[in-house]
């Protein structure tokens, strides 16, 4: 090899920019990977601190430390009741929810025919698949319900399912491959669906997404997803740069009409999925991702 061919230049010595460049690529990943640890401390933190049910339980842990203290105790035991009840109740799980949802704001244009409508996971009970064999949709399904009904009515060009499997078995096709069959047999052409099966989280359904869509060239987008979560996940998209038209559906906040104030399984459920996407808009603000 001849001096000049030398991959370090003349002498093997690297290049002035790149003795720049080494420090600052491995600075960038240091900050990379911080950030990364960081927010998925902090996500699984706050996905066992937020819920109603867990402030109950730490209520009762007090109360039982304080059990030699009569008077304490039994303000302790009631205020676990009461948070219980509370966020058990159609009143007040509506409410959470209404407020969370009320900032999801379509705007579609039906007048246009979108290159690629962007279908984002959370929709499939990945155990109850695994035992099946078949896509198991959870009640989130208006997300891939939509999609479809867009595609058969020529309002997108193309779909993108977004979205892998969080905690996958080996061999276990991703969320969105499992979407891609089920679309598939509506009777959908193969060549309209396009998959991104890697994605584990909001964020990296948006990155994901973005190399994606650049590689296709496509411009027209809309961004399908639950209603509570629409917000973030715009959030998200527009970080990395992408403005696609939005859809929110699955709206789960009730008009308010023959509410019980009987405490329900399913008004708990629904608080506690109001809080955790109020969490997680907290975390994905802190860790920059919004």
């Amino acid at each position: 090899m001849r001096p000049a061919e030398h991959p370090h230049g003349a002498g093997g010595t690297l290049p002035r920019a790149a003795i720049r460049a080494r420090p600052l690529a491995a600075e960038r990943r240091e900050r990379f990977y911080a950030r990364t640890t960081m927010f998925l401390a902090l996500s699984r933190v706050l996905d066992v601190a937020v819920g109603p049910l867990t402030w109950s339980l730490f209520l009762l842990v007090a109360a039982l430390a304080a059990r030699r203290r009569p008077g304490r105790c039994s303000a302790l035991v009631a205020a676990a009741a009461l948070v219980l009840y509370a966020f058990s109740i159609e009143p007040v799980a509506n409410r959470t929810m209404r407020w969370v949802e009320a900032s999801a704001v379509s705007t579609f244009r039906p007048s246009i025919t979108y290159d690629a409508v962007i279908v984002l996971s959370g929709q499939v009970d990945a155990a109850a698949s695994r035992a099946t064999g078949r896509a198991e949709l959870t009640g989130a399904a208006d997300r891939v319900l939509t999609g479809f009904a867009l595609l058969r009515e020529g309002r997108a060009r193309a779909v993108l399912l977004s979205g892998g499997a969080v905690r996958p078995q080996p061999g276990e096709p991703s969320e969105a491959e499992r979407l891609a069959g089920e679309l598939r047999a509506w009777g959908i052409a193969p060549e309209r669906i396009v998959v991104e099966g890697a994605s584990q989280n909001t964020h990296e359904n948006a990155v994901a997404s973005a190399r994606v869509i650049a590689a296709r060239g496509w411009k027209t987008l809309l961004l399908v997803t639950s209603a509570a979560h629409l917000p973030r996940a715009l959030g998200c998209f527009r970080a990395v740069g992408l403005q696609p038209d939005a859809l929110p559906v699955d709206r789960r906040a009730g008009d308010g009409r023959g509410e019980s104030w009987l405490p329900r399984a399913h008004a708990l459920e629904q608080s506690t999925q109001a809080l955790h996407e109020l969490a997680g808009r907290v975390a994905y603000r802190i860790a920059g991702y919004l």
